[in-house]
Order: C-alpha cells, then structure tokens, then sequence
C-alpha cells in the first residue's frame, strides 16, 4: 500500500504555509510507523485496570495510543483543506497508517487467523471523501488507486453502504453528496482472482447500489447513472434483475432519461427475461422532434434498430414506427434525415407487408387527408396502414444532395439486403460538410460563355462600349 503514498513533487510550488503543512504530514508517517507496533494492544481492557494496578509500560501505551488517535484526527480534518496537495498528503498518510494497522493491529483478535484490517479508520476516511458541503472528485481520484486491492474495495463499499442513508436523509437539497457518492463509487470494478472472494464483492456492489438508487436523484444524476449503468453495474451485480424497478422508473420519466434508461431495459429483456408491459408504445412514444438533437441519438436508434428486428412483431405496430419516422423527417436535420431514411427502409424489407405504404395507388389524394393520427399515442390506433409515405416523395426535393439521393431510393423496389447504418449514426454536421468539400465538382455544359473577368466579353454591350483601361 505503501507504493501509493509518494509525497507530491509540487510542494515547491505551494505557500510557506502549506509546505509547513505537508512537511509535518510526511513527518506524521514516519512517526506513526514506528509507534504503530508499540501500540498492538487491546486499550479497553488497559480502561478496566485501576490506575495504581498499571506498570509503567501500560501508561506509556495508553499515552501514545491517545496522542495517534490525535493524530489520525487532525489527518482526517485536512482531507477538507483548501489546497489540494494538503488534502493528498493527508489521504496518503491516512492510508499509510491503514496498511500498518493492517500488520500490527491495535486491538487483539479473538481467534488468530482471523484477518486483521483497520475498518474503524477506512470508515473515517470514507466519511470525509463523501463530504456533505465540499466537492471532493479530485481526492476521490487519487483514491482510486487504493481501490485496486480487494481487501480496500469491499470495506469501502461496506462502509459506503452504511453512510448513504445518514448523509442523504440529512442532504436532499444539496448535490455534493450524490456527486461525491457517485464519483466513489464509479471508480469500482471487481477483479476475478478469487471466486469465493468476489462473491462476497459482488454481494457488497450490489447492496451499495441499491441503497443509493433508492433515493431520488437530482435529473443530471440520474443521466450519469443511467450511462454507466449497463456496462459498469449490473455485469458485476449478483442479481441484475434488482435494478428492474430503477428502470422502469426511469423509462417511464421521458426525454432524455427514458432513451438513457433504454440500454439497462435491453439488457433484462434479452438476458434476464423482463417482461415489460407497453414496451413497444413506449419507444413509439418517445420518437418526437427532440430526438433527432439528443446527445445521445446514435444510442437510441442503435437500441431501437435492434428492438424492431424481430420478424414477430405485428405489421401494424412496424408501420407506425414507418409512418411516425417518415413524418418527423419533414423537420428533421440533414444528418438525421441520412439515419432515418435507411432506417425506414431496413423496416420496411424485415416486413414486407409494409409495402403497401409504398404502392398504394391514392397516395397522391392523400396529402390533403392523410388517415394517419400523428397525436395518437397507441400505435395499434394511429391508422398508419391506412396511409403511404408521401413524406419520403416530399423529401426527393430536399436542399442537401445525399438526403434527395437517399430519399429517391423509395421508387426503386428495395434490395433484400439490408443497408448498414451504424457508420451514419455518429455523423454530425461538421463531417457532412468535410465529405461534401472534398467531393470532387464535375464540370457541365453552358448556354452562355464563362465569365474570364470584367467588362471583357465582346458578346456584351457593356463589353462593347466601356473598358477598365
């Protein structure tokens, strides 16, 4: 442990002050190593002894236990200083002192192999970096390396477990200690040498996660933990299904968290089995304007691409992701437009009884009275069979070249192989403007002589009678 603990090489940088103070931080390791093995006794039992019963060796161990006790206390309140340096040299020291604990424990065990860590001072430590009125994610990240070792991860995460529900009830309306909960805690992965080891680990992951999750959290929060959740929880989690209820919470908040919430709900439905009532209407739900300038819209058609590639589903639910695609395309943003347009046909080939959005024959009467209920929020009631795809011929004339090319495809009859879309779900404005630059023009025929400069054209009446000389 003790290969952590370099003191910082910017302490030449730092006020007379604050030097002073790191300078005594260093000189409390050296002093708290050497008096940590004189101090291997059980000070409880010294208490019972009457004070003319104790020798001299007895005071002398009660003396120096109380002034480390001091010691330690001072080092926990400079993990809030205002210098950052002073903070990592009391985090170091602090940890320091845990790994000599851990070699000479300060009290006696019951039974000799049983294992001696110092949970009393990493419950101390973990108290200060969940601190309810400092933001404290740069001393949290130099923490994460201590995380490393197995022995310090799971009394961590106990000693997590058993803060939350202090800190929160007594802080609701601040955000400090979500965020320093949440920075402790993302840091954690569990390693897989021992399996008796990470059961126990994953046992203690779990409940750390729950407690926490179980309080309402602020809206950006709530994002932070919904895009770590499927591939940083619930791997590790003993039992994923216990995060059913969280997520469909979430799902059922809308916007941005119900798209974020849709990765954990892909996850239980195809690995675990979740049964969630109304999915489909939903996701069919959350396809509005919005979600074409999301951050996070490359993951929601990669989610929803997937979710709509079984061959079961029923034609009419896959028409109205058709029909409601297709009219959201009218307002859409070019780089959208290049996703939803190869979406909508990938659609329509996994279920060809779609077709018939393409090649129905009063689909030109229709722009007028088009069947389809845009503000219905049940697919099954939407009429999107009724109606065509006008939309797709609307956008054949659209201003950007590569959506009208796209858009065009519609009145050929449409390949069986389904076109890749995950290269275009990442493209942004900038590389369509890129792409478009280096495209190379192509020279076409004129009706009338290219200009070569001013006033210089014989063909011209300006160019007969006027000149620049």
């Amino acid at each position: 442990m003790s290969s952590f603990c370099k003191p910082s090489d910017r302490a030449e940088h730092l006020p007379l002050w604050s030097s002073s103070v790191m300078s005594k931080c260093h000189k409390c390791v050296y002093i708290g190593l050497s008096l940590i093995p004189v101090l291997e006794t059980d000070l409880k039992k010294c208490f019972l002894i009457s004070v003319g019963d104790r020798d001299a060796d007895e005071k002398y161990h009660i003396f120096v236990r109380h002034r480390y006790n001091d010691c330690v206390e001072l080092l926990l309140e400079n993990t809030s200083h205002e210098v950052f340096q002073v903070k990592e040299a009391a985090l170091c020291t602090l940890m320091k002192f845990a790994a000599a604990e851990g070699k000479h424990p300060l009290q006696k065990q019951e039974w000799s192999e049983h294992f001696n860590f110092p949970i009393e001072l990493i419950l101390a430590v973990v108290r200060c970096l969940l601190s309810e009125t400092e933001d404290m994610a740069l001393l949290i990240s130099r923490f994460q390396e201590f995380l490393e070792m197995d022995d310090v991860r799971y009394y961590v995460m106990s000693s997590i477990r058993d803060n939350i529900a202090k800190i929160m009830d007594k802080n609701k309306q601040f955000v400090n200690p979500f965020e320093n909960c949440l920075d402790l805690k993302h840091g954690m992965t569990l390693s897989s040498y021992f399996h008796r080891l990470i059961q126990e680990h994953r046992r203690a992951f779990e409940q750390m996660w729950l407690t926490f999750l179980k309080y309402k959290l602020p809206g950006g929060m709530y994002k932070k933990v919904l895009v770590i959740l499927h591939d940083t929880i619930m791997p590790h989690m003993s039992d994923p299904t216990l995060m059913i209820d969280f997520l469909t919470a979430a799902y059922d908040v809308g916007g941005a968290v119900s798209l974020l919430a849709l990765n954990g709900l892909f996850v239980l439905i195809h690995k675990h089995n979740l049964d969630y009532p109304d999915f489909y209407k939903k996701l069919y739900n959350l396809l509005d304007p919005s979600v074409f300038h999301v951050k996070y819209k490359a993951r929601f058609f990669h989610l929803a691409n997937i979710f709509l590639s079984s061959s079961h589903l029923p034609v009419y639910l896959v028409a109205a992701f058709v029909k409601r695609l297709s009219r959201l395309a009218l307002t859409a943003p070019p780089t959208a437009l290049l996703i939803v347009l190869p979406f909508v046909y990938n659609l329509i080939r996994r279920h060809p009884s779609c077709r018939v959005l393409i090649h129905r024959p009063s689909a030109a009467d229709e722009l007028c009275s088009d069947p389809y209920l845009m503000d219905e929020e049940d697919p099954t009631k939407c009429h999107a069979l009724e109606s065509s795809l006008w939309e797709l011929q609307t956008l054949q004339k659209h201003y950007n070249p590569d959506v009208s090319k796209a858009a065009k495809a519609i009145n050929e009859p449409l390949s069986r192989q389904e076109q890749d879309i995950s290269e275009l779900l990442e493209l942004n404005n900038f590389e369509l403007m890129e792409r478009d630059l280096k495209s190379q023009v192509q020279s076409v025929p004129l009706e009338f002589d290219p200009a070569s400069g001013l006033l210089q054209s014989t063909r011209e009446v300006l160019g007969v009678h006027f000149s620049l000389e």
